[in-house]
């Protein structure tokens, strides 16, 4: 994974750490919910880059 994909996966999770975090405090639960909708958004790209760096090194390690 490229350390520009790591930091703007951080910087979505982040992001929606914060608007849960603003949307529990003013008992809006719409920006809750998009708080919460974007940190799973951010976790599923930082998963998949995951996988694409295990495949990288099985083949490295194939090679």
């Amino acid at each position: 994974m490229g350390i520009g994909d790591k930091i703007g996966n951080a910087a979505e999770e982040a992001t929606g750490k914060a608007k849960e975090a603003v949307g529990k405090a003013t008992d809006d639960e719409q920006m809750q919910a998009e708080g919460m909708a974007d940190q799973a958004k951010a976790n599923v790209k930082q998963a998949g880059e995951k996988v694409k760096d295990a495949m990288g090194d099985l083949k490295d390690a194939i090679s």
